[in-house]
């Protein structure tokens, strides 16, 4: 059984008979996990591996654990800082910034690859103009250099765990205010601008290999009438065409107040299939992710399912003996150093470079 297109959610902390039947349809290729399916990370490893145990091959498994606001396990997890307080350490010592992001990004991706997570929906490369409080400190700054100096940081730290990356919100989130999991943004900026500002993160990363990216439930109206995720101009001529992106398209979650311009539910997912996602989000909505599912049920795309298997975590964390890896311990410290960065004044070497001395 291949990967399907559609990625759905749970709602336990264990699963289900119903979604036990739900997830081996064919038309689900992953599960987004959420703060309400964690209890504790023994827990958390008991569910992922009863979900990758359903399908062969296995489902992937997705979180949102950025850092900051937005990190779904907390409890026998490291408290993540928000990318912001990778930019406010950049302004003062950039070597160091990008050091400690990647040291961090490893944190992040050994934890949770110890509990059987594939990957996390990361790094944000919008810029932060100060316009949407949606956006804010989950940026690595607002500088198109800064943020792709710092996003490159973190690719490299989830790699070096065994974990890919997902960039969002393509092609860049930060110049609304409108919150899209309410309503629909417009941005009303031409392409040539977004070009020479917004873009710069993603085509860096792009140029670095970049295994996933997550476009924005926002509308440009200058380049195209429909949102970004709706749209084959943004999605297969420039994200495919013109910036060569070969990972995989992931959508927003179909279920957001930006997408309902899209349509129900059916209709939303066959629009962004048609544009060029790979991947349907379709959370809190079992109703509406069942109707995907028998809409998508015959669905076939051997190229897309071929870059949805390098989604897949590589190599295993113990997590018993996590703690003993003196990486996860320099990342600890890099945290604990961000934590207080009004007083920090010393360098945060990459254990990883022959020059690093702790």
């Amino acid at each position: 059984m291949s990967l399907g297109p559609v990625m759905l959610d749970v709602a336990a902390t264990a699963l289900d008979a119903e979604d036990r039947e739900v997830l081996r349809h064919p038309a689900v290729g992953g599960v987004i996990l959420f703060a309400r399916n964690f209890e504790s990370p023994g827990q958390l490893a008991e569910l992922t591996a009863e979900i990758h145990a359903l399908r062969e091959p296995h489902l992937l498994i997705a979180v949102d654990q950025e850092g900051g606001r937005v990190q779904r396990f907390r409890e026998g997890f490291t408290r993540l800082p928000p990318a912001g307080r990778f930019a406010d350490l950049y302004n003062r010592h950039p070597r160091d910034a990008r050091a400690s992001c990647g040291s961090v990004a490893w944190l992040m991706a050994a934890e949770l690859r110890s509990v059987g997570v594939d990957f996390s929906f990361a790094p944000v490369l919008d810029l932060d103009r100060g316009l949407n409080p949606v956006v804010g400190d989950r940026a690595f700054g607002n500088r198109a250099r800064m943020v792709g100096d710092l996003a490159l940081a973190w690719l490299d730290g989830v790699r070096r765990a065994g974990m890919a990356g997902v960039g969002k919100h393509f092609p860049g989130h930060g110049g609304v205010s409108t919150d899209s999991h309410l309503a629909l943004p417009v941005d009303p900026r031409p392409y040539t601008d977004l070009l020479m500002e917004d873009l710069i993160p993603f085509e860096r990363l792009i140029a670095h290999a970049l295994e996933g990216i997550m476009p924005a439930h926002v509308r440009y109206p200058l380049v195209d009438d429909r949102p970004a995720g709706f749209s084959p101009v943004w999605l297969r001529d420039i994200l495919r065409g013109r910036l060569g992106f070969q990972g995989v398209i992931f959508s927003d979650d179909l279920n957001m107040g930006a997408a309902a311009s899209g349509g129900d539910p059916v209709e939303r997912a066959r629009a962004a299939s048609a544009a060029g996602c790979d991947t349907l989000l379709v959370c809190n909505n079992r109703p509406a992710a069942l109707s995907v599912l028998d809409a998508f049920a015959d669905h076939h795309d051997p190229a897309a399912e071929l870059r949805l298997l390098r989604m897949h975590g590589r190599g295993q964390h113990e997590r018993a003996r996590l703690h003993e890896q003196p990486e996860w311990q320099h990342g600890v410290r890099c945290v604990a150093l961000l934590e207080g960065l009004e007083t920090l004044d010393l360098e945060l070497l990459d254990p990883t470079d022959p020059e690093a001395t702790g």
